[in-house]
């Protein structure tokens, strides 16, 4: 039985060369974020420590929760406490509705998708701008992200050139020497830029992300390239930061390792363009910080599945997997994709999103590159263990396994069925492809040798032997 990833990658991989292009696209991240690490002699020692910090941060979150709060309200901010997503849309209507605010303007946060912000919002009627232009982009084609760092990377300048000239954002606009390619990237831009200016001007909030908390000094850092968390915050006078409580570090000393790793990770540059720290509100204004748990503390207290707290969210993981490059993030039922959204999203319901642990090689390529060594392989392999008592196993792997266990049991019998492969190299090939033998489903079926590594090594031994 097809899982519903299966499905829709077999879906997705019909179109040869979209395919082609995601694959290569991301997996050229990865190949910069090499480039990165290359170039750093101490690139190992950073990533261990930033593991050790994470561990240690998580470890005594309670205590480092209570020191940030201590300090956000000494420097004049406020500080809500969100136990689960419903909660924390509450306190940020009310917050929004306290002001009298209809419009506003949203730098990305991985954390608002997860607890459906924009929809709450806009059930009250508050008009929710994003300003990431890739999220913007996806939320005037009503498309969800495709990644938790490049969200739009996935779509065609074609498709955005078309989106904008139906939301009517090119009508207006003067442009000193227009482009014969009505979608030019330089002119998109331009266009995409003049209705941003516009939304920041027009909102009466601001809201972040965080991309950290340090608790030593109650700010938040927020690493954006295109400085739209800065616009979001300069222009409103009320700011709004929505931060998940594993996002806190203990002081500068940390920020300072994790910066070093941010980017080289995640999009293969030495640091973001912009890296602003919110220490306070605005002169005149006014600054709310809303802490999430949704879940977190229950992770905490898994053994086996803890370290996905100690996440940052660079997407490395994304960029680096065979199976996410080659089948794009709208394959995976979790609003995260690739191998950390497979983990979250088992720790979210492990029953609903049971179909996303068979989309992993278990190559362990992502445990490699995750800057704080969160052991991602590992845990997706334990979650897979757990299929049969959830009732979630695939029937025919079953039956497979069972009959491959009884194989490896009787040596004769193995020995024998080995020896008889070779005779499938004259089986047709219309043969081998049914749905019994999945493999020649984007493969060619291997050539079998005419002896098998046994019977080869049999024949190498005495030659061996007698050296």
């Amino acid at each position: 039985m097809s899982t519903l990833h299966a499905k829709a990658a077999e879906e997705y991989l019909r179109h040869t060369d979209i395919v082609e292009r995601h694959d290569k696209t991301f997996f050229g991240v990865r190949q910069k974020r090499d480039n990165m690490a290359q170039a750093l002699p101490e690139w190992e020692d950073l990533r261990e420590a930033a593991s050790q910090i994470k561990k240690h941060t998580v470890s005594h979150l309670a205590d480092y929760l209570q020191q940030f709060e201590e300090n956000a309200t000494r420097n004049g901010i406020h500080v809500h406490w969100a136990a689960d997503a419903r909660e924390y849309n509450d306190i940020v209507y009310q917050i929004l509705s306290a002001h009298g605010v209809k419009k506003v303007v949203k730098s990305k946060s991985m954390l608002t998708e997860e607890c459906h912000l924009n929809e709450n919002l806009e059930q009250h009627g508050i008009e929710v701008i994003e300003t990431d232009l890739g999220e913007r982009i996806l939320q005037m084609m009503h498309l969800a992200p495709s990644h938790i760092v490049m969200p739009a990377l996935h779509v065609h300048r074609e498709a955005i050139g078309d989106c904008f000239r139906s939301q009517g954002l090119m009508e207006n606009l003067e442009y000193p020497n227009m482009p014969d390619d009505p979608n030019d990237p330089t002119y998109l831009t331009f266009v995409a830029r003049m209705h941003l200016r516009r939304q920041f001007t027009e909102a009466q909030a601001g809201m972040t992300g965080a991309n950290f908390g340090i608790a030593s000094t109650g700010e938040v850092v927020v690493c954006t390239n295109e400085g739209n968390a800065d616009m979001s915050t300069s222009i409103p006078k009320l700011h709004i930061v929505s931060m998940g409580i594993e996002k806190l570090i203990p002081d500068y000393a940390s920020m300072g390792v994790f910066q070093r790793l941010l980017a080289r990770c995640g999009t293969g540059q030495e640091t973001t363009v912009y890296t602003s720290h919110f220490r306070g509100p605005r002169p005149g204004g006014e600054m709310h910080i809303v802490l999430v748990d949704n879940g977190r503390s229950q992770i905490l207290s898994d053994p086996e599945h803890w370290q996905t707290l100690k996440c940052m969210r660079c997407g490395a993981c994304m960029n680096t997997c065979p199976v996410y490059r080659r089948s794009a993030g709208y394959s995976y039922t979790y609003f995260i994709p690739g191998p950390i959204g497979i983990n979250l999203g088992m720790l979210r319901g492990s029953r609903k999103y049971s179909d996303n642990v068979s989309a992993c090689t278990l190559c362990c390529s992502c445990d490699n590159v995750c800057p704080v060594k969160v052991d991602l392989s590992t845990q997706i392999y334990r979650w897979r263990q757990q299929l049969d008592s959830m009732h979630r196993a695939d029937a025919t792997k079953k039956i497979m396994s069972r009959a491959m266990s009884f194989i490896f049991r009787h040596p004769k019998l193995y020995t024998r069925l080995v020896g008889s492969l070779h005779l499938a190299r004259w089986v047709p090939s219309a043969m081998m492809k049914t749905p019994l033998n999945p493999w020649t489903y984007g493969h060619e079926m291997m050539k079998f040798p005419p002896k098998s590594f046994h019977q080869a090594w049999k024949d190498l031994k005495p030659k061996e032997d007698e050296q």
